[in-house]
């Protein structure tokens, strides 16, 4: 097999195996399995940079958003929908559609779909190859997130079956709710305030200028909706033969291609049977991995759709059945704090036990101290609880008609509640730390964190799990996590909580012990971003993390630089360089640096990716920011033209700066280009310099 048949096979597996795992939640192969997979494609396409497409699942994380996203036009407006919030007005809106179908007599026949808390997105494929996505923005014009939407591995960058023109699918952007957890616990332990809910996670995950930051969060979608605005010469074409007739058909063609559509969705005949379909998933939602906050009622009939239109706002044959929003009133029985991986300091409610949500609630968040002392929380107050987006509970406020003598202004502690250290306060923050680096509770954060998914991904070395590690003695760093053996922990314990929420302990067993013992050994291969994004430093997150490694190739280079050369590397401030710094100066990191390579864990990209990478091309130490809009290509497609050809890309221009490409419609960084002296190029000009 040639190296092009290889990489086509590579590609089909991999999108198969996306499909299972990340559609279909059915996973054939192991993430280890997989992986092999993606390194041996992207090896082939080092080796063969004729062969890389856009479509390929390498490509699906590339370049740097524009700082301003660029507005696009919708193939049709994308309209909003009215709400019904009881049975009585979802049997008015079955009297409007009867009517304006001609006082029809029978059932009518709809389709309901859950409603996904999430962000609207318009996807447009041309040929079958996704070349856009959009936000809803105005209805009319959105702005175009493609560089980020590309990362989410739900979507597809090829359709399944081979299709002529353009279409435009929409659907709706999530963060399933266990991502929610890891992001907002990060966001907690770091000190940087937490989402309200998944939906404003997705919605600032969107719009964040990173596609490589926001291929770290696991964002999801479904979609719901097909248009086809053009025909194969670009013409209007409404009635394209391939166009289902129903909405049910419709839904089916979406997953025919591929595209992932939520499979709850039902054919509902008369009004009846969509009250009983909304009364059923006003419960069940609770057992979903995503949130939902009603119930999408449509006409299933596009002739039917036709005949109803639309008002300015609305369209006539669909409505939204929005679920009762639920809070609970509760007493909150003591304020305590939570020592984080960084140190950081944060309350939270303990509370007398609550249904929510399906769930019984016994802890809360707070926040931060100003927090609670701007919505004058106390303990021993009623307050009132929600569960944020129906995963987080959290305290709305105090019901103040019900205060009693004995609530009292709560104050935050002055020393550290696991090792009694003095706590302090940076006068920029609202976040009070813990300064002892030999804190066991940061310690077990701090593993956790290392341990996480989103780091060294050690599976199956949970919160129980690193608990009892330290408390025997057998781990006191992240090094002695490669000294453990299968023997130690069959020994431990592991704990689980039966249906009546009494804890249950069991032996760790010789299985699970196998099992953790051979994903610690499988991390030691990791990529180095990871292992310097588990080190937890200070202000270095994911992204932070994959720019430095990116840039300095190993941990001894990250150790060599100085604040002044951190600070060269392309999106690396002052105060990421400055943390790093002062990270690496503590004698204590370089001996656990010195543990971890003795260990054999990986503290350098290996030489093969540094030999076959873009260092070795044509445009090696040269470095482009792009501006403007082209016409030949997206900015992330251009991008990865220029990092192919070993090249830099940069979002600020700098007298360091070889040279700016300016399409049309640039902005303030042509002009600062004219004003420093560096050359710029127009379409024309960078087309000749990457060859095409």
């Amino acid at each position: 097999m040639n190296p092009a048949e290889r990489i086509d096979e590579l590609r089909r597996q991999i999108r198969y195996h996306e499909e299972r795992y990340y559609i279909l939640n059915d996973p054939e192969l192991a993430d280890a399995e997989f992986d092999a997979l993606m390194h041996e494609l992207e090896r082939l396409e080092v080796e063969n940079p004729d062969l890389v497409t856009s479509h390929s699942p390498t490509q699906r994380v590339s370049g740097r958003v524009a700082e301003a996203f660029r507005a696009v036009d919708h193939a049709e407006p994308m309209l909003s929908l009215d709400n019904a919030y009881s049975e009585d007005e979802l049997r008015a809106f079955d009297e409007r559609v009867r009517k304006g179908l001609g006082g029809a007599r029978g059932p009518i026949d709809y389709v309901a779909e859950l409603k996904i808390d999430g962000v609207s997105i318009a996807l447009t494929y041309e040929d079958g190859v996704l070349v856009r996505a959009a936000t809803r923005g105005n209805g009319v014009r959105g702005e175009d997130v493609t560089p980020n939407v590309r990362t989410i591995r739900a979507i597809p960058l090829r359709l399944s079956e081979v299709l002529s023109g353009r279409v435009e699918v929409r659907g709706e952007i999530y963060l399933p709710r266990k991502s929610f957890e890891r992001t907002n616990r990060a966001r907690e332990e770091t000190g940087e305030p937490l989402f309200a809910n998944p939906r404003n996670a997705a919605a600032g995950t969107l719009r964040n200028l990173e596609p490589a930051l926001v291929a770290t969060r696991g964002l999801s979608a479904f979609t719901y909706q097909l248009v086809i605005p053009y025909g194969g010469d670009g013409s209007q074409d409404p009635a394209r033969r391939d166009s289902p007739t129903s909405h049910a058909d419709m839904l089916e063609q979406l997953r025919r291609w591929g595209l992932p559509v939520e499979r709850h969705w039902q054919r509902c005949s008369g009004i009846d049977a969509l009250i009983a379909f909304c009364s059923t998933w006003e419960e069940k939602r609770r057992s979903l991995d995503f949130d939902t906050d009603g119930v999408v009622i449509k006409v299933d009939s596009v002739d039917e759709r036709r005949a109803l239109g639309a008002t300015s706002k609305f369209p006539r044959w669909a409505v939204a059945f929005k679920f009762p929003a639920e809070q609970k009133t509760t007493r909150l029985r003591k304020i305590n704090v939570n020592v984080g991986r960084t140190g950081a300091v944060t309350p939270f409610a303990e509370l007398e036990p609550v249904i929510l949500a399906g769930t019984t609630v016994s802890m809360a968040t707070l926040h931060n101290a100003d927090d609670i002392a701007r919505k004058d929380i106390r303990e021993a107050d009623w307050v009132l609880v929600e569960k944020a987006g129906d995963v987080i509970p959290r305290v709305v406020g105090p019901v103040l008609s019900r205060r009693t003598p004995e609530a009292q202004p709560w104050a935050m502690p002055t020393d550290c509640p696991r090792c009694g250290s003095r706590l302090h306060r940076a006068e920029e923050e609202a976040v009070w730390r813990c300064e002892n680096t030999s804190c066991p509770a940061k310690l077990q954060r701090g593993l956790e964190h290392f341990a996480s998914r989103g780091a060294m991904n050690i599976e199956g070395l949970g919160e129980s799990l690193v608990v009892q590690l330290i408390e025997n003695g057998m781990v006191r760093d992240y090094a002695d996590v490669y000294a453990l053996t299968a023997e130690q922990l069959a020994g431990l314990t592991s704990s689980s909580i039966r249906g009546d929420g009494r804890e249950i302990q069991r032996r760790f067993g010789d299985k699970n012990a196998a099992k953790v013992v051979e994903q610690i050994d499988r991390s030691r291969t990791n990529d180095l971003w990871r292992l310097i994004y588990g080190l937890g430093i200070r202000h270095v997150g994911e992204r932070g993390a994959q720019v430095l490694a990116r840039a300095l190739g190993s941990m001894e280079a990250l150790c060599a630089a100085t604040v002044e050369q951190l600070q060269e590397t392309s999106e690396i401030g002052p105060v990421l360089a400055q943390s790093v710094r002062s990270w690496v100066d503590e004698p204590r990191n370089r001996e656990l640096l010195d543990r971890l390579r003795a260990a054999g864990v990986r503290l350098e990209i290996p030489g093969w990716v540094r030999d076959a990478g873009p260092a070795a091309g044509p445009l090696a130490g040269r470095t482009y920011v792009i501006t403007g809009t082209l016409s030949s290509m997206t900015r992330d497609q251009a991008a990865a033209a220029i990092e192919r050809l070993g090249g830099k890309v940069s979002g600020s221009v700098s007298k360091k700066t070889t040279a700016v490409i300016v399409g049309e419609d640039a902005g303030s960084k042509a002009d600062k280009a004219r004003t420093l002296g560096v050359e710029t190029l127009d379409e024309a000009g960078f087309l000749g310099l990457i060859g095409e």
